[in-house]
Formats: C-alpha cells, sequence, structure tokens
C-alpha cells in the first residue's frame, strides 16, 4: 500500500495497479495476486528487454504486459496468496486461471511472474508457464556470533582486507548509528531520501521511490526496518536501508552522498551483519545488487536459482495462451 500512496507506482510511473482479488461463491475474498500493467521492463530486475526485441521483430507490441511481482524488490516470495481459510491448491489454481483471463481481457502479451517460491514456481510451470532461470548470491549466518566469528572463517588475505576496509571506512571521525523502530526519525529519512535521489541519478537513471513512501513504510512496519547510518561530525554522509524478516534481514537500498568515498557506503552496507548475527538470524540477502562487492563475501555466497516463470502469448492482435 505505501508503494501505490506514495505514488511510487500509479500513474505516470509505468506501473499500473490491476491487482486480482479471488471471491468465492459468497463474495468472500479468497486469494489475492499483486499484478501490474507494465508499459516497460523497469525496476523488475529481470531483463527480458531481449524478449521485446524478438517479439517486436515477430510483428507483435511486448507492451503493455502483466507483471506479478513485489515491485522493485528481487526477493523470492509467494505471489499467489491465497486467504486464510481457503484450499490453497484450489486458490492458487483460481488464480493462475484468473491471470490468464485478465491477460486476454486487457490485451496484452504476457504474463510474467518473478521471483516466486520454488512451490508456485512448479505449478505455474504445471499450467504451461516457461520457466525462466537466472542466478542470485545470498550471505548465509553459518552459526556466526559476531562479525569476528565470521572473519575467523575467512583465509588470513581476505581477513585482512575486510578489516581494513573497515577500519578505513571509520577513519576521520565517522560512525555509524543504527535505527529501528522508535528510533527512526524524519531527519533520518529526509538525508537518505536525498542519498538514495543523487546515488539513483548518477547509477541507474531515475529512481523509483517517491520521498513519501519513506515515511510509510517507516509507520507501517517500523520494528522491521533497519535504517544504518554513517554521520561524520553529527553529519548523515551515507546510509542502507535494511529490512528484518524472521531469519533473514534483506539489504534493500545502499546509498551515499556525492563527495562521499565509496569505502564509507561499503560500511553501511556491510554492518548490519554485527546487530542481526546477535539476534541469531540465519541469513542475509541482498537486494539492490545480486552479489556483494566483498571478494571475501562472495566466496561464501551461494547462488539460488528461480528468478522468472512468464505466459507469452502469440504475437498477434489478439493474445491467445
Amino acid at each position: 500500500m505505501a508503494l501505490e500512496e506514495s505514488g511510487s507506482v500509479g500513474a505516470g510511473t509505468g506501473w499500473a495497479p490491476a491487482h486480482i482479488v479471488l471471491e468465492d461463491e459468497d463474495g468472500r475474498p479468497a486469494g489475492f495476486a499483486p499484478c501490474y500493467l507494465k508499459s516497460h521492463s523497469r525496476g523488475e530486475y529481470v531483463f527480458d528487454q531481449g524478449f521485446a526485441d524478438a517479439y517486436e521483430r515477430a510483428g507483435g507490441s511486448y507492451y503493455p504486459k502483466l507483471q506479478v511481482s513485489a515491485p522493485f524488490t528481487p526477493a523470492t516470495g509467494p505471489r499467489l496468496l491465497p486467504a486464510p481459510g481457503f484450499d490453497r491448491d484450489a486458490a492458487e489454481g483460481g488464480l493462475v486461471a484468473a491471470l490468464r483471463g485478465l491477460m486476454r481481457q486487457t490485451r496484452t502479451s504476457s504474463v510474467h511472474v518473478t521471483f516466486a517460491t520454488d512451490r508456485q514456481r512448479a505449478l505455474l510451470v504445471s499450467e504451461g508457464f516457461l520457466p525462466r532461470d537466472d542466478q542470485q548470491f545470498h550471505w548465509r549466518n553459518e552459526g556466526y556470533g559476531s562479525y569476528d566469528d565470521f572473519l575467523a572463517s575467512l583465509a588470513s588475505r581476505k581477513r585482512k582486507q575486510l578489516k581494513r576496509e573497515r577500519r578505513d571506512a571509520l577513519a576521520n571521525g565517522i560512525t555509524i548509528r543504527h535505527a529501528t523502530g522508535a528510533d527512526l526519525r524524519e531527519a533520518d529519512w529526509d538525508a537518505f531520501f536525498a542519498f538514495y535521489m543523487d546515488t539513483g541519478s548518477r547509477k541507474w537513471g531515475r529512481p523509483y521511490l517517491t520521498r513519501r513512501f519513506f515515511s510509510l513504510v517507516g509507520e507501517a512496519m517500523p520494528e522491521a526496518i533497519l535504517l544504518v547510518i554513517a554521520e561524520r561530525d553529527g553529519r548523515p554522509i551515507a546510509g542502507a536501508l535494511n529490512f528484518i524478516g524472521a531469519t533473514r534481514c534483506s539489504g534493500a537500498i545502499g546509498a551515499r552522498s556525492r563527495t562521499t568515498r565509496s569505502c564509507i557506503s561499503r560500511s553501511a552496507t556491510t554492518r548490519p551483519s554485527t546487530p542481526r548475527s546477535r539476534g541469531g538470524s540465519p541469513a542475509s540477502r541482498p537486494g539492490r545488487r545480486a552479489s556483494t562487492s566483498s571478494p571475501a563475501a562472495t566466496a561464501r555466497s551461494s547462488p539460488a536459482r528461480p528468478i522468472s516463470s512468464q505466459i507469452p502469448a502469440s504475437p498477434a492482435p489478439s493474445p491467445t495462451i
């Protein structure tokens, strides 16, 4: 809801909400699928421009397409959501049928379900969706009680490299502050949004999220947010936004000011593993990037599979399954 209420998706963004609500014979909600009419492929972190090019060279119009996903979030999770108390298989089957119906109704080229769970991916493939594989790298906490425990598991060269990076990052009076729950302040969001806009404009072209989004998500789920702020002389200079789950901490966005050295940003994005490891979190998933920039962390990463499933229509004026 924060994405829609803040205007991060909706009119003018290329993400037009077209959500599916499945109802039973008594009109009670039985399932839900987050669905968007897309006029481009940005913000999905699954790159299908090759599909679009081939589709249009064959005479079709690839856009608009239907996207079933959590916008701007390359993290695996359920995309077909049965309501509590309803038969899971029946609800998911009904949602798949509804996706086909919506594709015909909107005359879109295809339906794309991205970053689905293994089980839902298998269901979609059995229903005629075409699977697509890609790769991410996930850092896993192998029982480390502290950051030093993690370092002790590495080869000497990599351990020295990470120590040097953190030492250099925290030089010259730089401190790291963690904000979660009631400690989150609007001033922190102001600073972080400025970093986000600066970094996004230079690296990604067009940042997706509005300033209001950060306030709304901070109000809705403050205990699930860990905002890491790097400061010099009390002034914020870099930050990293993380979302805390039951078993993992997902790094969503890292940003810094234009004049800040990159090692400071690295410190802000690696630091969350320290407090979370004390809480027993077994995994940390990168969100913005598919793999971490640190050779030591990459060496401890493991690949994760399913990225995308889609069901294409033939390139004709009236798409069919």
